[in-house]
């Protein structure tokens, strides 16, 4: 089972950005189609973006399309979500995942390993 680790969350501005990371340790991020996902206070999990195991294909949620940019560095075995022009919604702890898939998938059941979150806070 590959364990994640995400970073680079923090406290930020409307309109600031940030990179999040996951980095993957006891497997080959290679072997897996990533995603990301949020989880605000008294919300359900959301989707938020992913992309295939190949790397070559990517899926957003509406709500951050064109702001959020998920991509891979697989020599790093790490992968990373580009989140520009935040808004106070955005608020959330992020995590990362790993469905040992090929293909893009945005239910988090067919998820097989998480990472303990990375807290975004977007203030006015």
């Amino acid at each position: 089972q590959v364990q994640l680790a995400e970073s680079g969350g923090g406290l930020v501005q409307t309109g600031g950005s940030l990179r999040l990371s996951c980095a993957a340790s006891g497997g080959s991020l290679s072997r897996y189609a990533m995603g990301w996902f949020r989880r605000a206070p008294g919300n359900e999990r959301e989707f938020v973006a992913a992309d295939s195991r190949s790397g070559d294909r990517t899926y957003y949620a509406n709500s951050v399309k064109g702001r959020f940019t998920i991509s891979r560095d697989n020599a790093k075995n790490t992968v990373y979500l580009q989140i520009n022009s935040l808004k106070p919604e955005d608020t959330a702890a992020y995590y990362c995942a790993a469905a040992g898939r090929v293909g893009i998938t945005v239910s988090w059941p067919l998820y097989d390993n998480w990472g303990q979150g990375t807290q975004v806070t977007v203030s006015l």
